[in-house]
């Protein structure tokens, strides 16, 4: 699993500049990217080799093609999609504007239903500035909870008293709004 930023960006992020917090800062920011993958229902990261996947061709009437629904997919390099064992060459991948807006291709579109093998370079080539980005933000509020390790940060005294949350930072939650994968039948 890819992490979303480095423990160098996190510390330049948070004004950091020793190394002696390194690990922590490693920590912070895995946890971090694990917590964008749940939130966004999708990885950034880019698979080291090829992978064999398996999907279901569905008929989807609005469009009038088969459509197989597939995890994200930045790159056709080492593209290989076959059916019962035979490489199919008659394919689509969309949205077809994809790799224009730096987005990934989320969809196959073949000629017939039933089971499709796809063997490919699976995820994002790149990670998005905006999920970096949030990755810092989490893990910069990661970082900062061990000073505050019974969820309370502030001062009663003060007047700032606040309760951590258990849950994705809300600028992260915006920020990643636009990259959040919808599944669901066609």
């Amino acid at each position: 699993m890819t992490d979303y930023a480095t423990t160098a960006e996190l510390g330049a992020y948070l004004r950091i500049t020793d190394d002696v917090d390194d690990v922590t800062l490693a920590l912070a920011i895995a946890a971090s990217s694990r917590a964008i993958d749940v939130a966004s229902n999708r990885e950034f990261g880019l698979t080291a080799t090829p992978e064999l996947r398996y999907y279901t061709a569905n008929y989807d009437r609005r469009s009038s093609r088969y459509i197989v629904q597939i995890d994200d997919l930045m790159t056709a390099d080492d593209l290989v999609v076959t059916k019962d064992g035979v490489a199919v060459t008659d394919y689509t991948l969309a949205p077809r504007n994809a790799p224009a807006k730096g987005q990934p291709y989320t969809e196959l579109w073949v000629s017939s239903a039933g089971e499709v093998e796809v063997t490919a370079l699976w995820g994002w080539t790149e990670v998005p500035d905006a999920v970096k980005s949030a990755c810092l933000m989490q893990a910069s509020r990661l970082f900062a909870r061990r000073d505050s390790p019974f969820g309370v940060a502030g001062s009663l005294d003060m007047g700032s008293e606040m309760r951590l949350l258990a849950k994705i930072d809300p600028d992260v939650e915006v920020t990643l709004r636009a990259f959040r994968r919808w599944w669901g039948a066609a």
